[in-house]
């Protein structure tokens, strides 16, 4: 139930529509309940009394009269109320021939199924004006939410799982809403309408009629507990189903490449057969509730009809019209405890998906602003490592032992060193991907802990091996986040990337549509988008992660010069595995297993014939 209030909450700002919805539903089930009451005056008219001749006295009806004490169950005032409606019923509907009292009557029910539908359409359309605009929300405050957390946390979670459960787990969440708005208030309502139209009747009956109610009540609380166990087991196999279509459609060249297109479908058939089960399994309980209480009412229905029919043949307490109108009445009861049998049912499978929902939004950003934190606006001096170790949160293990250095504002620092050596992961330290373990990062003086997160990346531009591009027009990923930038910065940009001119053999241009992750342009075209990119922002401190390890020799030499181009009068960090690249750096830093093991520049690491960069160098020059 927690869970469950807790959605609930997202329904606090559409309290005025929540508020016009559940007027509509009261006027909807007094409607409907006129609907069915005027059947009692208008079968009396067809079938029994009053005078045929013009302008005599017509029906008169009093239940509460011809029944006798039979509503002693009632408090005094309704009994009166009631008097009251009877009395007016008679003098202004059934006064005249049968024909004007038919006439009459028929233009009430008219009237009563009118307001009735108007009333359910109402409440219907406001109700799903806060569902929608609830289920919105939570999944804004979702999606917001992941962009808070770590890069940690998306290295544990799967891609799949995480949309699944912003797209399948919240479709399942919004029935809730209407289960809690719509069938708790409107189906209750419509319960104690038709209930006080058949004590009204014949309050001996109506017990007879809810005996069946607490048998009814057990079973279903049995069968949520049971749908919420299950509901939450199917939600994670749709994350299971949805991860594995990512990863084949991310990886669908490598599928093909190796002919494993019979493996995928193999692995994919396993998981949705599994889904298929489980399905079949959680349908099956979900529907047992609804068919059980139906024949638990149809047993009572049956004995009811018969002790009624009695009343009315033999013992002539209960006239016909009354005993059809009751049977109405008790019957229009059976749709809306049907509903609320499935209520709790729902309940529990949205809570069930709402916990999953939750586990994003409780999981607190590790990343975040401390109290008072500065703004960076520029970067004057430098940036210093001091005594900066790092492990993830999973391991022991330091990828980074003890490192410091400092760069200087201007200076090109380049990182070299084998894979896994910890250059990646030290150049992720510095926008606070992650959090150093041990020690501090400082720029000009202050920890970037005591900065302001936004702040601090403002001061940079990153340039990485995998090319991250967007399903737009090239203009609009060179100026990201950037609404209506003049499009001659733009060109300016692209220009200084050595992107211009292949984005102007493309059919459309600046506005030609590049495809998901950029997949219809080249390797060397993209990573040269995502420099103009980075220079369209204009950083202090630039920051490219081996952006030239992936691509071929001509679009190598276009990359190397558009970042060349980019590093002038501008502090940067180079990672590289090409030591071509890195010649002309300020100072090179050579890392292996976490620790600086070299320090110098190109010449000076050269010269000594037992270091590290000088095996790389002689690997990659040989020749």
């Amino acid at each position: 139930m927690k869970t469950y209030l807790r959605i609930l909450n997202f329904v606090k700002p559409y309290w005025n529509h929540l508020s016009i919805s559940i007027v509509c539903t009261i006027l909807f089930a007094v409607f409907n309940g006129l609907s069915i009451y005027l059947t009692i005056p208008l079968l009396d008219t067809l079938f029994q009394g009053g005078q045929s001749q013009e302008g005599q006295p017509g029906i008169q009806i009093n239940p509460s009269a011809a029944i006798g004490n039979t509503t002693s169950l009632l408090p005094d005032w309704v009994i009166k109320l009631e008097h009251n409606i009877s009395d007016t019923f008679n003098t202004y509907v059934l006064q005249g021939g049968k024909i004007d009292a038919l006439f009459k009557i028929c233009l009430l029910v008219l009237i009563a199924f009118f307001f009735k539908n108007i009333f359910g359409y109402l409440q219907a359309y406001f109700l799903s004006y806060v569902e929608e605009g609830s289920m919105k929300d939570l999944r804004n405050a979702a999606y917001k939410h992941l962009h808070q957390l770590p890069m940690s946390y998306f290295k544990q979670e799967r891609v799949g799982n995480l949309i699944s459960r912003i797209t399948n787990d919240v479709n399942v969440v919004q029935s809730s809403i209407s289960a809690a708005f719509l069938n708790l208030i409107r189906e209750p309502l419509t319960i104690l309408v038709f209930i006080g139209i058949a004590l009204s009747i014949s309050w001996k009956l109506t017990l007879l009629a809810f005996i069946v109610l607490p048998f009814s009540m057990l079973i279903i609380a049995g069968i949520g507990l049971k749908l919420r166990k299950y509901s939450s087991a199917i939600q994670s196999k749709m994350a299971d189903i949805t991860s594995i279509l990512q990863e084949t459609i991310s990886g669908v060249k490598i599928v093909k490449a190796f002919g494993m297109e019979g493996y995928e479908n193999n692995k994919f058939k396993k998981e949705t057969y599994s889904y298929f089960r489980m399905m079949l399994r959680i349908v099956r309980i979900r529907n047992s509730s609804s068919p059980i209480t139906e024949f638990l009412s149809v047993i009572v229905g049956a004995v009811i009809i018969f002790y009624g029919g009695v009343l009315v043949i033999q013992s002539h307490t209960l006239k016909a019209a009354e005993f059809m109108g009751f049977l109405l009445a008790i019957f229009q009861t059976m749709p809306p405890i049907k509903e609320l049998s499935t209520v709790n049912n729902r309940i529990q499978e949205s809570s069930a998906a709402g916990d999953r929902i939750f586990e994003i939004l409780d999981t607190k950003p590790a990343i975040k602003d401390e109290v008072n934190a500065h703004v960076l606006k520029t970067f004057s001096n430098s940036i210093s490592f001091d005594h900066l170790s790092f492990h993830y949160d999973d391991s022991e293990e330091l990828i980074l032992n003890n490192i410091n250095f400092e760069v200087r504002k201007g200076e090109i620092v380049a990182l070299v060193g084998p894979s896994g050596g910890g250059k990646s992961t030290l150049v992720d330290l510095i926008p606070r991907f992650y959090d150093p373990s041990y020690g501090r990062i400082l720029i000009d003086g202050i920890d970037i802990k005591q900065a302001k997160v936004n702040s601090l990346r403002a001061l940079m531009g990153i340039v990485t091996q995998e090319t991250i591009l967007f399903n737009e027009s090239i203009r609009n990923n060179i100026a990201y986040g950037l609404d209506d930038y003049p499009i001659e910065k733009i060109v300016e940009a692209a220009k200084t990337a050595n992107a211009h001119n292949f984005i102007m053999e493309l059919p459309e241009g600046y506005e030609t549509v590049i495809g998901e992750r950029g997949l219809k342009i080249s390797g060397g075209q993209r990573q040269r988008i995502s420099i103009a990119r980075a220079i369209l922002k204009n950083p202090q401190l630039m920051i490219f992660d081996e952006a030239t390890s992936a691509l071929d020799n001509e679009s190598e030499l276009l990359v190397q010069e558009a970042i060349e181009r980019m590093m002038v009068n501008r502090t940067s960090i180079v990672i590289a595995h090409r030591l071509s690249t890195i010649r002309n750096a300020t100072r090179i830093i050579v890392l292996d297993r976490g620790k600086i093991i070299q320090t110098g520049t190109h010449e000076e690491l050269i010269r000594n014939e037992n270091g590290l960069y000088n095996k790389f160098y002689e690997m990659q020059f040989r020749d």
